[in-house]
């Protein structure tokens, strides 16, 4: 099996994940002084991908260390029980509230099959592989690790999901964000860089907490950050300003159409109304229905994820 490899700076590749489809999620390799880690893991269909690709790259399965896993929503963790039975040395590296839920995926499965459908989640993540309890990490935030000769920060970022983290190697000014630092689309770049969308995905999306968690990122100072959809973003300034003014925006839109007898429709069509313009001020070339094509899967579930925070939340006041 043949991986789609992205090289990057300080000893950094993208693999490919084939989720969904290619360019969709990206599954990092960090390699230091001949130790490895993985970032986010994709699928159990990603599993065969990631062994190829440490072959590709001459890192022995013995040798990678962690499996940091920024949170357990299945297009980022649903394979690491599979690929931890590949990989001798690994632990997997989860939040405390995350944790739980990878030794016994019970709950993860019931959460996922009402979103997807059950059909739908047999297809796209089949079936979940426990982590035995003696290979999990609890992480903390703030907590250090080691990788070769360089220095990993897990710091917990609420805001997409509670029991998120992101992984701060600052000795090279970059970030793995997850899903906190929104998704940003190759096929949306231009002239202008990268165009960035916030991820408001069910159950746990917090605006006021994912605004938070944005300026803890920002206050890094991070030259990169590397997105699971997808990889490497620089201009991060920018980038942070964008997806700020977005989280402000949904939450707005979500409370505007909190009485609506069909409050999805009109969140839904508001939603695709700012992206679209947005990225046309970006300067997308994209046809409108190419736009909502692109962003389909994200206007389903982040319309979901508000109107979830809606009926958590009672609709209250987000500061800017």
């Amino acid at each position: 099996m043949k991986p789609t490899l992205y090289r990057h700076p300080h000893g950094i590749t993208a693999v490919d994940a084939a989720y969904l489809y290619p360019g969709h999620a990206a599954a990092h390799v960090i390699e230091d002084s001949g130790r490895a880690a993985c970032v986010d893991v994709g699928t159990n269909a990603s599993v065969p991908y990631l062994l190829a690709a440490l072959d590709e790259l001459g890192i022995a399965r013995a040798a990678v260390d962690y499996l940091l896993l920024t949170h357990v929503h299945l297009d980022h963790a649903g394979g690491a029980g599979a690929l931890v039975r590949e990989l001798p040395n690994a632990r997997a590296l989860l939040h405390p509230r995350g944790a739980p839920h990878m030794i016994d995926p019970a709950r993860l499965i019931a959460g996922a099959q009402a979103v997807y459908g059950e059909e739908p989640f047999a297809r796209m993540y089949g079936e979940l592989v426990p982590i035995p309890r003696e290979r999990v990490q609890v992480v903390r935030d703030g907590e250090r690790v080691q990788l070769g000769g360089r220095t990993l920060e897990l710091i917990h970022t609420p805001g997409h999901a509670q029991h998120h983290y992101v992984v701060v190697d600052q000795a090279h000014a970059s970030i793995f964000s997850g899903d906190t630092f929104g998704i940003s689309y190759r096929s949306l770049d231009t002239e202008n860089g990268a165009f960035i969308i916030p991820s408001t995905v069910p159950t746990q999306f917090d605006p006021e907490q994912h605004l938070a968690s944005v300026d803890r990122m920002l206050g890094y100072r991070p030259e990169s950050i590397y997105l699971m959809h997808f990889s490497r973003v620089t201009d991060v300034p920018r980038l942070g300003r964008l997806l700020k003014e977005q989280i402000v925006e949904l939450a707005r839109i979500a409370r505007a159409h909190a009485g609506d007898s069909d409050p999805a429709a009109g969140i839904r069509a508001d939603m695709l109304a700012l992206w679209r313009a947005l990225a046309r001020r970006h300067g997308c070339r994209q046809s409108a229905a190419e736009l909502e094509q692109v962003f389909a899967g994200d206007l389903h579930l982040n319309t979901q994820g508000l109107i979830a925070w809606l009926a958590r939340s009672g609709a209250k006041a987000v500061k800017s």
